[in-house]
């Protein structure tokens, strides 16, 4: 692993950032397995994936910026452009689509008078569509920094986004208060806030599952057993039949 480049200490990449970067490498068998987690921590120190961001994480892990480019540049969670204070992320998949999700889209644009994947003039929004935020039982739904609001529509959309705007305090649906998108981006990176156990972690529709288990006296299978269930009656039954 090389020292701090020039560049690096010139254009503010701290030392304190380089040690939280050595820190999540270190938690890992091998280091660089950590490069998602310091890519996260650099967007919550930097904005956006800087380019002395890119090259401090290649130092660490001894890796070639091209490397770590390849990698930062492959997901859509990182962003080369900064972001505003909270990431509105409107699900246009299919089912969300259907259900509201490309007029809840349209509506913010126009509210906010941003296209996809910009920010509004006050940096408070940047607004994107995304391709599936995986609550398909909540459509529409809407992610303000990785944070569930279900159900929405295109009224409930703007006043979500005014309220952010107007800093007032707002609450996942089925999470935590909504953070700043740099918090949030810390917390990816595996630095805890204390805000994990707020609010539910599963709403009625993802638990649907369970209460047909119940209401069946049926038993969910456990890890590495039998992928058969016992009924009420004792028997147990498995995948096909006799």
């Amino acid at each position: 692993m090389s020292e701090r480049s020039e560049r690096t200490i010139q254009h503010g990449i701290g030392e304190k950032t380089y040690d939280e970067l050595r820190e999540i490498a270190a938690r890992y068998p091998q280091p660089r397995s950590g490069l998602l987690p310091m890519l996260h921590l650099v967007q919550s120190e930097e904005g956006r994936l800087t380019p002395e961001g890119i090259t401090a994480c290649a130092e660490v892990l001894g890796l070639t910026e091209a490397e770590v480019s390849g990698v930062a540049t492959f997901y859509t969670m990182y962003k080369r452009h900064p972001v505003g204070d909270y990431l509105v992320g409107v699900c246009t998949n299919t089912l969300c689509a259907v259900m509201g999700g490309d007029a809840i889209f349209e509506r913010l644009q126009e509210h906010l008078g941003v296209g996809n994947d910009e920010t509004t003039a006050d940096g408070k929004i940047t607004l994107e569509h995304v391709e599936c935020n995986a609550a398909c039982d909540y459509a529409p739904v809407v992610m303000v920094n990785w944070e569930f609001n279900d159900f929405q529509t295109p009224a409930s959309a703007v006043e979500l986004v005014d309220r952010l705007r107007a800093g007032e305090e707002v609450s996942a649906t089925r999470g935590a208060r909504i953070c700043s998108w740099r918090q949030a981006e810390r917390v990816l990176a595996g630095f805890e806030d204390g805000r994990v156990d707020e609010g539910p972690a599963a709403g009625p529709a993802s638990l649907a599952g369970l209460r047909v288990v119940a209401a069946g006296g049926l038993e969910p299978a456990s890890p590495g057993g039998s992928a058969g269930s016992t009924t009420q009656s004792g028997s147990t039954s498995g995948g096909g039949r006799a």
